[in-house]
Parts: C-alpha cells; sequence; structure tokens
C-alpha cells in the first residue's frame, strides 16, 4: 500500500472442466501478469482449480487429490512473487467435503476459507456435494503439504503495511447478514469474492446492485470474481463477472461472456474508506463487539514502483452529464427550502439580496424568486440593491440591472463612492492608497447599507458568498462575510456556473437567458479596484489567489476525506495533468493550506445557512476547528513536495 492505495485484481480464467493441470496454467498465466503490474491481491473465481460445475465429478477422490496437487503447483510457481491470490478448490477436512478460498503467498498458505451460505434450489444443489462454513468445528489438516486448521470462525488477514481483507463465497453475499458484516466490522478494509454466478436476465443489475450497496453500507472496497467461459453450460451459462467496488462506487468491470481470459485491476483507497469509517458514528457503534481470527501476511520481498492508475475527475462536485438536471434541481430544492422556512418562521415576507452582476449574487437572487414563487409572495418584496462603486463594471452592473428588470422585482441602487471616500477622510485613509483598506471599506459599506435596508424594509438580509470563498477566507470580515441568511454557503464556486446554467435553459427562464450566459462567462472579481483603461475588470480573484477549479478539488478532498497534502497533490497531478504543471499545483495547494487555517476566524462566525453537499464549514455542524490552530505541519509538508 502507498498513499493509502491497494492494488488489487478480478482474474478470471479460462477453464476446462475437471482439468486440473489445465486450469493451473491458466491461473499461473493471470497470477504473472497480475504480478508485473505491481497487483497487491489478486482473486480468482470459485472453485477455479477444478471448474465450479463439475458436480457429482467433486465425489470422486482423482479429482479431489488433483486439485490439492494443483495447489501445491500453484505454492510452487508463487514461490517467488510478493502477490498474494485467492483461488478456490474443494478440500476434504476429516470426513467432511469443503467448497473453500485458498490464501496464498510467496508458496505458503496463508489460510483456508470454506464458504457459508450453500445454495440448494432450481439449478445449483451444492449441498448435495458440499457442507457449510457452519458445519465445520476447528479441524487440522494437511493441505498441499502444510498443516492447515480449517475453521468456520470470521478470519481477517492482515498485510505487513496494515491492510486488512476478508473472503466470502459466491452465495455468501446474498444472505440475509453475509460473513462480510462480521469481517468488515472486525476491521476487513477489502472483502473479496470468488463466485459463479449464471446468467439470466435482469440478475446482472441485481447483483451489481446487491454489491454497490454491501460494499456502501460496509464502507469497503469489493473485489468480485466469477467463473466464465469453458465451465460446462449443461443447464446455465456463466458470464464471467469481474467487477471492483469501493464504497459502492464501481472501479472496474470485466467485458461479460469474454471468451478470452481477463484481469482487471484498480486502486482501492483504503485511506479514504477508513477515514469514512472512523467519522461515522454508526459504523463505529456497529462494529464495537465484532471479533475475528487475524491472519498475518508475509512482508513483501520486491520493491514495487506506485503509478496511480485510476481516473481523478478534476471537478469532484461536479455531477456527470446524465445527473446534472437533476442534482442542480436537487440542490435548488433544498435552498428554495432553506430560505422559506427562514421567512415563514420569522413572518417576513421581504428580502434584500445586494446584486453584483457576479456568480453568486445571480445565484442567491434566482433562488429568492423561485422561493417566492413557490410560497406564493409577491416578487416585489424582492429588493435587489445595486451599489456600484470604485471598480464597478458596465458589464456587471447592466447584468445586474437587466436580471432585476426581467424578474419583475424590486430594484434600488445606492452609489457608494461618495459615503466611502468620506469614510477615508473620517479614518484618515489616502484614497489613492488601493490597499486592503481601500477595498473592505467598500465590501462593509455596502454590508452596513444592506443591513440598514433591511431594518427599515422589515425584511432578511440575504448572503450570497460561497463554499470556495469560506474555505479561503475570500470576504471581508464583516463585510460581504455577514449576512442574516447565507444562502450559497454550501455550494463551490465551479457548481454555482452549472447551476445558472441549468436554470438559464429552463423555458421559465428564456428571457434571461443571454444575461445568465454571460454572468457564467464572466471572469470572477470583487471590483474593489478600478476597471482598466477599456473599462474591463481589472481586478481578478484568480491571479490573486488561484484558480477555483484546483481550489475546490483541495478543498473536497482536505475536507471530505481529510487526506494530508502528500496525497492532494498526487490526486491532483493525476486530475489536472496537461493542464496545470508540478510548481503550479504545489504553489496554490501551499495558499489553499496557509488560507485555510488563518481564515477560520471568519467561519467561526458564519450566519445561518443549508447543507447542500456532503461538505460545510459551517461552525454548528460539519467543521469546528480553532480559530489559532498551527498550519505548520501542512505546510512543511507542501514545501517538500
Amino acid at each position: 500500500m502507498k498513499y493509502g492505495f491497494v492494488n488489487v485484481a478480478a482474474a478470471v480464467p479460462a477453464v476446462k472442466v475437471a482439468d486440473v493441470d489445465y486450469n493451473v496454467q491458466e491461473i499461473e498465466r493471470l497470477i504473472a501478469i497480475a504480478e508485473a503490474e505491481s497487483v497487491e491481491i489478486v482473486c480468482f473465481p470459485e472453485l477455479c482449480l477444478t471448474g465450479y460445475s463439475c458436480q457429482d465429478l467433486f465425489k470422486e477422490q482423482l479429482l479431489l487429490t488433483k486439485a490439492e496437487e494443483g495447489l501445491l503447483m500453484l505454492l510452487d510457481f508463487t514461490r517467488q512473487l510478493d502477490v498474494i491470490a485467492i483461488v478456490g478448490l474443494p478440500v476434504l477436512a476429516g470426513g467432511i467435503l469443503l467448497n473453500c478460498a485458498a490464501v496464498i503467498q510467496r508458496g505458503t498458505i496463508l489460510g483456508v476459507i470454506p464458504k457459508t451460505y450453500l445454495p440448494n434450489y432450481k439449478e445449483f444443489y451444492e449441498k448435495r456435494w458440499f457442507a457449510s462454513a457452519l458445519d465445520v468445528n476447528d479441524t487440522e489438516i494437511y493441505l498441499a503439504g502444510a498443516q492447515i486448521t480449517i475453521s468456520g470462525s470470521p478470519k481477517v488477514f492482515k498485510t505487513c503495511d496494515g491492510v486488512k481483507f476478508g473472503i466470502e463465497i459466491c452465495e455468501d453475499v446474498w444472505a440475509p447478514i453475509p460473513p462480510s458484516n462480521h469481517l468488515t466490522m472486525a476491521g476487513a478494509d477489502i472483502i473479496f469474492n470468488l463466485s459463479a454466478s449464471n446468467e439470466l436476465i435482469g440478475k446482472h443489475q441485481y447483483l451489481c446492485s446487491l454489491i454497490a450497496q454491501q460494499s456502501a453500507r460496509t464502507m469497503c472496497g469489493y473485489v468480485y470474481s466469477s467463473c466464465g467461459f469453458g465451465e460446462s453450460t449443461q443447464d446455465v451459462v456463466y458470464g464471467g463477472n469481474a467487477m471492483i467496488f469501493e464504497n459502492g462506487k464501481l472501479l472496474a468491470e470485466g467485458e461479460r461472456f469474454s471468451i478470452q481470459p481477463q484481469i482487471k485491476t484498480a486502486q482501492i483507497d483504503v485511506e479514504l474508506l477508513r477515514t469514512e469509517r472512523h467519522t461515522n458514528s454508526t459504523f463505529i457503534n456497529a462494529q464495537r463487539n465484532a471479533q475475528a481470527n487475524v491472519v498475518d501476511v508475509k512482508p513483501m520481498q520486491n520493491e514495487h514502483h506506485f503509478t496511480l492508475c485510476r481516473d481523478i475527475t478534476p471537478t469532484p462536485f461536479i455531477p456527470s452529464d446524465a445527473e446534472m438536471a437533476t442534482t442542480c434541481e436537487e440542490i435548488l430544492n433544498i435552498q428554495v427550502a432553506g430560505l422559506a422556512k427562514r421567512l415563514t418562521h420569522t413572518s417576513c415576507q421581504n428580502v434584500v439580496v445586494g446584486i453584483s452582476g457576479g456568480l453568486d449574487s445571480t445565484l442567491a437572487l434566482l433562488v429568492c424568486v423561485r422561493t417566492f414563487d413557490r410560497l406564493g409572495y409577491d416578487r416585489k418584496g424582492i429588493v435587489g440593491v445595486t451599489m456600484p462603486g470604485f471598480g464597478t463594471t458596465d458589464r456587471t452592473h447592466d447584468n445586474a440591472t437587466a436580471l432585476m428588470h426581467t424578474l419583475g422585482i424590486s430594484q434600488m441602487e445606492i452609489p457608494i463612492a461618495k459615503a466611502v471616500i468620506q469614510h477615508f477622510e473620517d479614518i484618515g485613509h489616502d484614497k489613492s492608497k488601493h490597499d486592503v483598506t481601500y477595498e473592505n471599506s467598500q465590501a462593509r459599506e455596502r454590508t452596513q447599507i444592506l443591513m440598514d435596508l433591511a431594518n427599515k424594509l422589515n425584511a432578511l438580509v440575504v448572503g450570497t458568498g460561497d463554499l470556495s470563498e469560506l474555505a479561503l477566507g475570500w470576504a471581508t470580515y464583516n463585510g460581504d462575510h455577514m449576512s442574516m441568511y447565507g444562502l450559497n454557503a454550501g455550494i463551490p464556486k465551479t457548481l454555482i456556473q452549472y447551476i445558472i446554467r441549468y436554470i438559464a435553459m429552463l423555458p421559465a427562464f428564456a428571457e434571461q437567458r443571454d444575461t445568465l450566459i454571460d454572468v457564467i462567462h464572466t471572469p470572477i472579481s470583487p471590483e474593489l479596484t478600478p476597471a482598466d483603461e477599456h473599462g474591463n475588470i481589472k481586478q481578478k480573484t484568480e491571479d490573486l489567489v488561484g484558480p477555483y477549479q484546483l481550489h475546490d478539488f483541495f478543498l473536497y478532498y482536505f475536507i471530505r476525506y481529510g487526506f494530508r497534502p502528500t496525497k492532494i497533490f498526487l490526486l491532483a497531478s493525476k486530475a489536472f495533468a496537461g493542464t496545470y504543471d508540478h510548481d503550479t499545483i504545489k504553489k496554490w495547494l501551499t495558499t489553499f493550506c496557509r488560507r485555510f487555517f488563518s481564515q477560520q476566524f471568519k467561519r467561526s462566525c458564519l450566519p445561518d445557512g443549508p447543507k447542500v453537499g456532503s461538505i460545510s464549514l459551517s461552525p454548528r455542524g460539519d467543521w469546528r476547528m480553532p480559530s489559532d490552530a498551527s498550519s505548520a505541519l501542512w505546510l512543511k509538508e507542501c514545501s517538500e513536495l
């Protein structure tokens, strides 16, 4: 395991029913491929040494003896290999025959796991040949030259770097209480399932749903390998499923009904899974009394170079195209429900919103309109206020006024330049000095206007600041940082653009469509310093604090999974390959860590606002952090990237 990732594989070899020598050769070939690809654990199908569909041949001593010899051949083959292989074979234990998974590495049998739940219906009659793990007392046997204890109690394997895994076999996962429940509660990070599931209409979709849900419920990685081409098709057909899941998400899937053998690999993020577990109180309570025997795995002898192979999206907050409309609608409904409750609770039918013509205030305005329509309130109760200052451009001002006019809300324009200049005189500040005082005085003047208007109009001030700005502290303390309800506090900057685009495409907003699209394409800016000689925005936020695409990426992995800078950098380098180079990612990751820690004092006194996704920085809920926490550890690691 490196950076928390474990390389795993689901292998589907070609088989010939009851031809152990042939099957061993095919398994060896895929094990060699797995070793060459630095796979740490590879899983094969159920009873792969003999073939699953041997039926009454499982009663034949020759086949059982040959299966044991086949295992001995695999032990010899793996004597110099680090990869852990999990293979299926029939095993005699005293007077009973068991359907087992053997875990082998470097010529050693690490353990043998018998199947617990045996199908005995329709086309499957496993109880005709095999006994269950529940029928096994601890039994000492000799298998492939080694003394092995066969037991029906849960068993977890632990690698030298601490990764824990467990095994269940086919029908086990279909049981009401699968063995994987006990194994994951006892600490298994990954479950391997050796299977022999036949294909029927609709069964594959159900199987995928079943494994995805089991992986999500137990917060584990799940590797599933089922037998395929070569098994007997006397009554059923086996499709050769190879699937790898991580916490309910499909990472890799093989080709069903492939005539060729295949091996599917993926990197399971064990660190991510453990973060999910230790922050989930339900999981913590469920595993309280869980126990399992732990088997230590030998340390690897060969050094394997780590390369991150899994795809990493550069936009973790952005849904797929197929889910975009549903997600955007859900977000809007959450925002509307939150604001509607606050308005009805306070018996208020008026809101005041500062409209700048930028992304955040545009979304806040659109949500206010939706909320008033939902409540049956007059849109004139929405008071949109433009407050042009030293840096306001015609583009943003015109977009703001056009939106307010076409949406039918109340409009006010209150220029702030005169008041701010008076304030500069009062505090003795040189207005030609465009420093933080120059900028923040404008932001606080605007907030004062909005607050006082709200008092005058018996209204609530709706805040417009977003999640990305809160993470970076890119807000003026007691300026745009403050409101009576922070409508966008749970939405990152990169996602706001998509929500506005979704609204723009709705028929009800056809009149505003061109304006909304222009808002999306307007450079992000607080417009607190004068425009350039052509009247264009000069002060661009992303030039100062870095690309929001990067910062939202950093924010997601920093908060959602608690990853350290080295891992976030690894993921970002993969996600943004060809877009941002090493030095650029390092620079802005350092900026993110520095600003995130230093600006916590602003987040400690945020107004109420709705949580929208899996990440929130509310000091009352998801994120509680002292304002004077040191960033030294994180910045030191950034410096060493």
